[in-house]
């Protein structure tokens, strides 16, 4: 099984986007705090009295949804909770990715681990145990509304737990008990309320956006850099960036921004070369008002995380344990923090960003094939007509922007109500998280795309240099892409393009310049 150099302690209800970040872009080996143990102790001991006592409880001796008036024999709750996971497995469509499986694993972790969900320390083990094993549940992406807790994706992730299903390791599917049994662990029988704690909750959905979100900071910083070149290969004014400017407006993500812009061009021969005698008194939107623009998308972003980092230390399953009931026994309450109006309103928030991050990239790469506004050769190519240079390469960038508007439209304003109008509004969260992806992929080749035609520009100003943080990605660049000197199969290109981006290669050595934006 996989084995992790790194390991790191999970102390419930108090991670970090630094945490989450680090679990999304690699495994390493989870140890919960030896403090959540007697809290989760605690709270199974509530649950087993509360079966003992026979009073009826939802979700522990009764049905499920409308069946919650149904009440379920003591012989017969392992049972229930066994059915409750085959029957709500029915998800389908492609499988998660490992990296959004090991964020929603460990959200679950962190979530029963703080102790209002009934569950054993076992159950909590064995999820530690499949993450540390790399055996990560084959969760299919479709299936769920928000609400009650993304049911469906997480019963998939407890199949694994029973040994029933497959797994993924190592990137490769096999059967859940062959994977069990070759890391040790063994299959689990759920007791009272444990399958309803472990399939109720918002992991999913906003596993799903944080994703979206942690994709989003990359293209935010990626567009930022490209951005530059492009106002130095269109020979552009920095006179825009000034800090007076965006002080007198106030918007703290502009102020920001203007600051990072003006350090990315610091020290450009190509801008002094055209500080006097240039004709031209304001730059086109789409470079002038790249503060103004990318400003406000780093304010959406980082609202976003503030909602999605306390989601993911929450508890959002139903129902949840009290230990402080009347006269000081442990009381169980219905409630409804697995809906997941929160999750989507952010994810739908973050959909905004990335599509603005996407479109004004789109029109930088308009003006600079656009010689009458970039002074540039038509279509960043010499012999234009014999070659058509970057021409269909800028449609491909319209049609992924275009794409982006459509996707964007939110999720969350849609509601179908489910289980016999028992649950009569939900949130759609899970595909407002899901959408995301195929945002930042759109997104992502239309800023590598800005960043082959601005390279393009720069070449096309020799000997003359830009600043030196936008020659070092220039000289990135060149490693993997030559300069376009005529028409070639020009797909291999873009790829190697929107690799850059998504890899962060393009903010990779002036990583400080960009930490204020996880200040």
């Amino acid at each position: 099984m996989t084995q992790h150099a790194k390991s790191w302690t999970l102390k419930p209800g108090a991670m970090t986007l630094a945490d989450l970040r680090a679990v999304w872009a690699a495994p390493a080996k989870l140890i919960l705090a030896a403090e959540a143990y007697p809290v989760i102790e605690a709270s199974a001991a509530a649950v087993q009295a509360i079966v003992a006592k026979g009073d009826a409880a939802y979700g522990i001796n009764t049905g499920f949804g409308l069946l919650a008036k149904t009440r379920i024999p003591d012989e017969k709750l392992e049972q229930l909770q066994r059915n409750l996971i085959l029957s709500h497995s029915v998800g389908t469509g492609e499988l998660l990715s490992d990296a959004v499986v090991r964020l929603i694993m460990l959200m679950k972790i962190g979530s029963l681990a703080r102790g209002f969900s009934g569950v054993r320390p076992l159950i909590v083990d064995t999820l530690i145990a499949l993450y540390n094993a790399g055996i990560m549940p084959a969760i299919p992406a479709k299936g769920s509304v928000g609400a009650s807790g993304d049911l469906a994706p997480l019963s998939h992730m407890t199949l694994a737990m029973l040994g029933v299903g497959d797994v993924r390791v190592n990137g490769e599917l096999m059967a859940a008990p062959d994977a069990l049994a070759q890391a040790g662990i063994a299959p689990v029988v759920l007791a009272a309320k444990e399958g309803l704690a472990l399939i109720n909750g918002t992991q999913v959905s906003n596993a799903l956006a944080l994703h979206g979100l942690f994709m989003a900071e990359r293209l935010l910083e990626a567009a930022m850099v490209t951005g530059a070149l492009s106002l130095d290969a269109a020979k552009g004014s920095d006179a825009p960036f000034d800090a007076r400017v965006h002080a007198v407006r106030g918007q703290p993500g502009q102020i920001l921004a203007a600051q990072m812009y003006r350090q990315l061009v610091a020290h450009s021969a190509i801008r002094a070369s055209h500080l006097e005698g240039d004709e031209r008194v304001q730059d086109p939107y789409s470079l002038r008002c790249q503060p103004q623009v990318m400003g406000a998308c780093l304010d959406l972003i980082g609202n976003v995380g503030r909602t999605l980092l306390i989601e993911a230390n929450a508890v959002t399953d139903n129902p949840l344990i009290f230990q402080d009931g009347p006269n000081g026994q442990a009381e169980i309450v219905s409630g409804g923090n697995f809906h997941a109006e929160p999750v989507a309103f952010a994810a739908d928030t973050l959909a905004l960003a990335i599509a603005e991050i996407g479109a004004l990239a789109e029109r930088r790469i308009a003006l600079l094939i656009d010689a009458t506004l970039s002074g540039l050769p038509p279509f960043l190519v010499r012999d234009p007509g014999v070659n058509s240079g970057f021409m269909i390469a800028h449609v491909t960038a319209a049609a992924l922007a275009s794409e982006n508007k459509s996707l964007a439209h939110p999720a969350s304003v849609d509601s179908l109500p489910t289980s016999a109008n028992q649950e009569d509004h939900v949130s759609m969260a899970t595909f407002a998280g899901r959408r995301l992806d195929d945002m930042a992929h759109n997104t992502a080749v239309i800023v590598g795309i800005e960043l082959l035609a601005a390279a393009q520009g720069i070449d096309f100003h020799r000997p003359l240099k830009t600043s030196p943080h936008l020659e070092h990605v220039h000289h990135q660049l060149r490693q993997k892409v030559p300069f376009f000197d005529a028409d070639r199969f020009f797909a291999p290109d873009i790829e190697a393009a929107k690799q850059m981006v998504l890899q962060g290669e393009l903010s990779s050595t002036c990583k400080n310049l960009f930490a204020p934006l996880y200040a």
